[in-house]
């Protein structure tokens, strides 16, 4: 137990004398990758194409979304149209309003700023695969709200 406190102390000791020593200071290590990134098009290109793929089952429609939902981003018009008409080919009405509701969720405190503008630019989809918003079908509402008391 002696032995270990002083080498310790020993190591201190030695330690502080060699803090006046110049020490290399250009010296740095990163681990980080250095493979090529991906811009912004390609990102919405490869997540469109695999949208539209013709043999996409539901699984891997919901993995593409719930990646989408998992990134700190919102999905341009374009990818989101995508996925509604994925969710059309898979026949999954509810996945759509879920992912409705998810990016409304995304908005944050610029929820009115950013929704209106993707539910306007994906309209159009909407009205042709008759898909509704959480809005229209009174999801954006709780079902069994009661008044509060300072109304």
């Amino acid at each position: 137990m002696f032995r270990t406190l002083a080498f310790r102390v020993n190591s201190a000791i030695r330690n502080g004398i060699n803090v006046n020593k110049a020490s290399p200071v250009g010296v740095v290590n990163r681990c980080m990758s250095h493979g090529k990134t991906e811009t912004d098009e390609e990102f919405d290109n490869r997540y469109e194409s695999y949208f539209n793929r013709k043999d996409i089952d539901g699984w891997e429609v919901r993995k593409g979304m719930n990646d989408l939902c998992g990134m700190d981003l919102i999905p341009e018009p374009r990818i989101i149209i995508a996925a509604m008409k994925a969710c059309r080919r898979i026949n999954d009405y509810a996945l759509c309003i879920r992912f409705l509701e998810a990016l409304k969720a995304k908005c944050g405190g610029k929820v009115n700023e950013i929704y209106p503008y993707i539910i306007n630019e994906i309209r159009p989809t909407l009205t042709e695969l008759g898909i509704d918003t959480p809005e229209e079908l009174g999801y954006d509402k709780p079902e069994l709200a009661l008044k509060t008391v300072y109304e």
